[in-house]
């Protein structure tokens, strides 16, 4: 027998009529009275009114200074864990988050699995050398890079409106298992899930949790697998649903990113600087009037998660050295539709756009060559995702002729 719903709780803010979260007044609670709010926004923006419905008041700073905001879980005991944070956007953190992750003994384990910390990256010997791979070397990133390529497009096929990243998490583990590899970023400076998702204002580093995806949203997987002591690098990001292919912005920060990465190995070969792929990568950036951040990079990569060399993505950069045939680096642009600039959220992880606008990354481990590159992480046939046709460089989709043709606004000759 279904349970008739419970009529919504209305917001206490004098200003507001929208219905109530779980968000309540702090001093309330104390005094055994119920006030819900609709956000933390309302009840800051209603505090000097509200206060005066106290009967009483346990501190006189409270007087002054408006108390954080209590976030009580959901019918599904689902919650925010920092609802006095100042977001930038409209994402929010959907707690508590599923446990670790188990990784059987049998397969091989980073030096940072049981404690987090990676002590093989710190050690000053390792730390700014950059490693020229010989050939069996180059054969086990071969390998890593080709399994973490299949472990993407599993969890590529998973994306839909209504899966929640923890379910991307999941997969994207059990796939790792499968290959008998390690998910890299498990516990790697103590961070908790096998996998990064990272979803609309959010540029790297988020972390998977309960918040299902909504047709319209951006989302960037970024998997990592450590095999035969070599880890395997790259991310994609991906549109979620109907919705977000018909958001120009969508197309323009998503396509600008991957069209700056692939501009960006093309003119990966010997001798080339680290510090010249941010001056190709904002360039394209520039053109879509996108911005790049600037406090993350691409990486060197091989025994080691990350190492020398830093791959910056801006121009006028003052990275230091040149590729050498048998290097294996990242190379990871990190486009916004706004700002450059980043915040922080208090889980020490999810890194945002400082003003709530979206952002897109692709990323690729490559390895120098005597002529050029090689891209081992590079798409198969049948990976899902790829760029969408039809559409311009500002996001904006094309008119089509009536054979059905693009039609890009090119005469012929």
């Amino acid at each position: 027998m279904a349970r008739k719903a419970a009529a919504p709780r209305k917001c206490e803010g004098a200003d507001c009529e929208q219905d109530a979260g779980a968000l309540q007044c702090p001093t309330c609670q104390k005094l055994g009275k119920e006030a819900y709010f609709c956000s933390q926004d309302c009840f800051k923006r209603n505090w000097s009114t509200h206060k005066a419905v106290h009967k009483a008041q346990n501190s006189m700073l409270s007087k002054i200074f408006t108390p954080s905001v209590i976030s009580l879980p959901d019918a599904d005991g689902h919650f925010n864990p920092f609802p006095a944070f100042l977001f930038t956007g409209p994402l929010r953190p959907v707690y508590p988050l599923s446990p670790r992750r188990a990784v059987p003994e049998k397969i091989r384990h980073p030096d940072y699995a049981h404690n987090g910390i990676p002590r093989s990256e710190q050690m000053i010997v390792n730390r700014n050398k950059l490693k020229i791979l010989n050939k069996e070397e180059q054969a086990g990133m071969r390998k890593v890079c080709r399994l973490a390529r299949e472990v993407l497009d599993i969890a590529a096929r998973e994306l839909r409106p209504g899966v929640t990243t923890d379910h991307i998490d999941k997969v994207v583990h059990e796939a790792c298992l499968e290959r008998n590899s390690y998910p890299s970023p498990l516990n790697y400076c103590h961070f908790p899930k096998s996998v990064c998702t990272s979803v609309n204002e959010v540029i790297c580093h988020g972390i998977p949790d309960h918040r299902p995806l909504q047709d319209g949203d951006i989302v960037n997987i970024d998997v990592t697998l450590y095999h035969g002591g070599f880890h395997g690098d790259l991310n994609e990001t991906y549109y979620v649903g109907d919705k977000a292919l018909a958001d120009p912005d969508n197309i323009r920060v998503v396509e600008c990113s991957r069209d700056a990465l692939n501009a960006a190995i093309a003119t990966v070969k010997p001798g080339t600087l680290f510090r010249s792929y941010g001056t190709v990568i904002e360039a394209v950036a520039a053109e879509r009037k996108c911005g790049v951040v600037k406090t993350y990079c691409g990486h060197g990569i091989n025994q080691l998660f990350h190492c020398a060399p830093n791959v910056p993505h801006y121009a006028k950069n003052k990275a230091i050295g040149e590729a050498k045939p048998g290097m294996c680096f990242t190379i990871e642009p990190m486009i916004t539709l706004g700002s450059y600039r980043d915040r922080t959220w208090p889980d020490d992880w999810t890194a945002v756009t400082a003003d709530g606008k979206r952002s897109a990354q692709f990323e690729h481990t490559l390895l120098v060559t005597e002529d050029g590159v090689e891209v081992l992480t590079g798409r198969l046939e049948d990976s899902p995702g790829g760029k969408p046709e039809g559409y311009a460089a500002d996001g904006t989709k094309l008119a089509t002729t009536a054979n059905g043709a693009v039609d890009d606004g090119s005469k012929a000759e």
